[in-house]
């Protein structure tokens, strides 16, 4: 008997597996085992897609959010005070190595908002408001565009922003007086006793950056007033010197050229530095969470063992008659990965679409809230690459791959006497 051609090969192979992945009355159906595996392959890749899109999201809301606050690397001089002097001049320094857009002073500090018997602690930052450097941060360019309010006060004192939530717990308005008392600038009385700095000022407005870390914690004022607070004024020194580069992601290359060009008198780091156990946990997440829903996949590829197991099973009879009526054995192998395959690729492409539009849904309509003082944000951010995306495709390809070779070698060893003869 003459061997069929390749393209009707090809045509039968297709019709057959087909056949096989429908019900054995010839509905055009699939049949109940065969929606079993195809539900197990779409469940397991639409998780894969929803929680890495999470996970994803989760660590690029915190970055962009971190970033809004805080430069990209800081520069501090070495010693006892953890002050600079001569800043303009470091700065200048700075300005010149490749990778730096931006550098300006700041002064930092840890005092205690006071407001009548309620006291908080907060983290107090002098930012620089006139042309003498231009703005690093995202909340300074927003302070600068008058988007956040620290200009004069109608009382005369100075000013000073808050996080919103820093204001609502200490119930304060735009007006109100604040008091501010700083323990670095300690003076000591005739009794010996150590006074710390007290000074008040007037809240201009509060600001709301959607990290609950920032919201609770941070305030800002002009650097002359957290200056003057320090008692570092006279001589104009700061407490550090922050810095914006290009590629925020290329902050630890740049913090590292910002070290060999000014040498161990001073102290350079990237905010990949200061944040690196958060975002290694974050990584770690992710990973864990590739490998957990990863066994969805795996679990999926066995329902497709088992169901080719079952379909050789149930087809035995009519293998052995396309076998002695001249199907090949690779023709046989053929059917079966083409039968395990097409349960993986429509199984992959509808979690792949499913996944993605419950992603969507999560993230433009905001469903999921999450307490913000846990994980620093308020909402379940999403975000999808195409990168992930087709990992996920291909490791779910692979598996379902992987799971139809037993089943089809089992189908293409029949011999066509045993297989007509099965009962």
């Amino acid at each position: 008997m003459a061997s069929p051609s390749p393209s009707a090969g090809r045509g039968l192979e297709w019709y057959v597996a087909r056949r096989y992945m429908s019900s054995k009355g010839g509905s055009r159906l699939f049949s109940f085992i065969t929606w079993i595996a195809l539900g197990g392959v779409t469940v397991g890749v639409s998780a894969l897609v929803i929680v890495i899109g999470v996970m994803s999201g989760m660590q690029e809301d915190l970055k962009e959010k971190i970033l809004e606050a805080s430069p990209h690397v800081i520069v501090q001089q070495m010693g006892l005070d953890l002050r600079m002097d001569n800043w303009e001049k470091t700065a200048k320094r700075v300005r010149e190595i490749e990778g730096v857009e931006a550098v300006a002073p700041w002064v930092f500090t840890t005092v205690t908002a006071l407001r009548d018997s309620y006291s908080q602690s907060a983290d107090m930052y002098g930012v620089l408001l006139d042309s003498r450097g231009s703005a690093v941060t995202g909340m300074e360019s927003q302070i600068r565009e008058g988007l956040h309010d620290l200009g004069p006060t109608a009382s005369g004192l100075p000013p000073v922003l808050m996080g919103v939530r820093l204001a609502a717990r200490m119930q304060v308005l735009r007006g109100d007086t604040l008091t501010l008392i700083a323990f670095e600038n300690l003076t000591v009385d005739v009794m010996g006793v150590p006074s710390p700095s007290i000074r008040q000022y007037e809240v201009t407005g509060t600001f709301e950056t959607g990290m609950y870390e920032y919201d609770i914690k941070n305030i800002y004022v002009p650097i002359e007033a957290a200056q003057e607070q320090l008692g570092i004024l006279e001589g104009d020194r700061v407490s550090m010197l922050e810095v914006r580069v290009g590629d925020p992601d290329r902050a630890e290359v740049v913090s590292d050229l910002i070290q060999a060009e000014l040498g161990y008198d001073f102290f350079a780091v990237s905010w990949k530095t200061t944040n690196r156990a958060l975002f290694s946990a974050l990584e770690l997440e992710k990973l864990a969470m590739y490998l957990i829903l990863g066994l969805i996949v795996v679990v999926a590829a066995f329902n497709i063992v088992s169901t080719l197991v079952m379909v050789v099973v149930d087809r035995t009879r009519e293998i052995g008659i396309l076998k002695s009526m001249g199907m090949t054995n690779r023709m046989v192998l053929r059917i079966f990965m083409l039968q395990g395959l097409s349960i993986g690729v429509i199984g992959t492409t509808l979690g792949t679409v499913l996944g993605l539009a419950i992603a969507w849904a999560i993230d433009t309509f905001e469903i999921i809230k999450i307490p913000a003082e846990v994980y620093f944000v308020d909402k379940l951010p999403v975000s999808i690459h195409l990168r992930d995306v087709a990992m996920i495709v291909a490791i779910s390809l692979v598996i379902a791959f992987l799971a139809t070779i037993y089943p089809a070698l089992k189908a293409s060893q029949l011999e066509p006497v045993d297989a007509i003869r099965h009962e």
